[in-house]
């Protein structure tokens, strides 16, 4: 009975380790292209719960609290908040409204770089809603991990 639950754990981690730096590359490039498609930050930050989800089903709750530091997901949304309302605070700088694109002169239409403020605005909202939704993951798993604990006790 042993080898089996063994054998499944080797078959989820290989799994998540295939899959998890495709989900990275997927969700980066939602949040660094939504500006020019549908998508954009906060749908690629959402898909930091798959990511979250694939690593704890692969290799446990100890090391994807361990990559996933609690500390730097808020320290790094903290970040991504003031940002945004840097950002946003541009327009009314130069005497225009808030959240005002006021760099729309840089870059060719379809370029990455191309929707001046709104670009950096769509990354500071991917990198905010990446960092929330990952602690959020992070907590859920840690109380399911807690429950299992106590059902194996008792």
């Amino acid at each position: 009975m042993n080898d089996k639950i063994q054998v499944k754990n080797i078959v989820l981690r290989c799994g998540a380790d295939s899959l998890l730096p495709l989900m990275l590359v997927y969700m980066l490039y939602i949040i660094f292209h939504g500006h020019l498609s549908p998508g954009g930050g906060f749908q690629g930050g959402v898909l930091m719960v798959a990511a979250v989800t694939i690593l704890y089903l692969g290799h446990g709750y100890e090391t994807t609290t361990r990559t996933l530091s609690a500390n730097l997901l808020h320290g790094t949304e903290g970040f991504a908040s003031v940002m945004y309302v840097a950002l946003a605070m541009l327009g009314v700088s130069i005497g225009v409204q808030f959240c005002q694109n006021i760099l729309f002169k840089h870059g060719a239409i379809g370029d990455l770089y191309s929707a001046g403020t709104i670009f950096w605005m769509n990354l500071t909202v991917g990198l905010k809603v990446l960092t929330g939704v990952g602690s959020i993951a992070l907590l859920m798993i840690g109380l399911v991990n807690e429950r299992s604990a106590q059902n194996e006790k008792g």
